[in-house]
């Protein structure tokens, strides 16, 4: 893995966040990154929008966090939105990077734990989740793995 950086998301980067590509099978487990960085506007206080960008500036993933500590859902006070990596970048530690970030962030605001919620599959993010440390705890009301990340 080359050398990578987080930067916030920006009028300089949305566009080339928007058109990352995934691998194929992975699209019906995404929301498209247009309605990401939509909802990172609706809540410009606790959204926190990061693009990933490689050793060359390219954008090679987002991840969008929500940190919430007022939140009546306990899940959704310190929790992953979206991550997604370019189908060229998978398996090359850009969404872990992401992750990790994401974590430093929510442990540096006072929260002990990172949650994610992600739809079970084949071609799903379950591996990546799990490979980055989340435990799953629970499901959602509408089936989707609750995933736990200690701080």
């Amino acid at each position: 893995m080359g050398e990578l950086r987080l930067e916030e998301l920006s009028a300089k980067t949305i566009v080339a966040a928007n058109n990352l590509t995934l691998r194929r099978g992975q699209e019906q487990f995404v929301t498209p990154p247009t309605y990401a960085i939509a909802d990172a506007y609706l809540s410009p206080v606790t959204s926190w929008p990061r693009v990933v960008l490689n050793e060359d500036d390219e954008v090679v993933g987002f991840i969008r966090g929500n940190f919430d500590p007022e939140s009546t859902q306990e899940e959704f006070r310190s929790c992953i939105w979206r991550v997604t990596v370019s189908g060229d970048e998978q398996g090359k530690g850009v969404g872990r990077f992401a992750v990790v970030a994401l974590a430093e962030e929510a442990k540096s605001r006072g929260f002990d734990r990172v949650t994610a919620l992600w739809e079970p599959g084949d071609d799903g993010p379950e591996a990546f989740f799990l490979a980055v440390g989340f435990t799953i705890t629970g499901q959602s009301q509408y089936g989707e793995n609750i995933g736990v990340l200690g701080l």
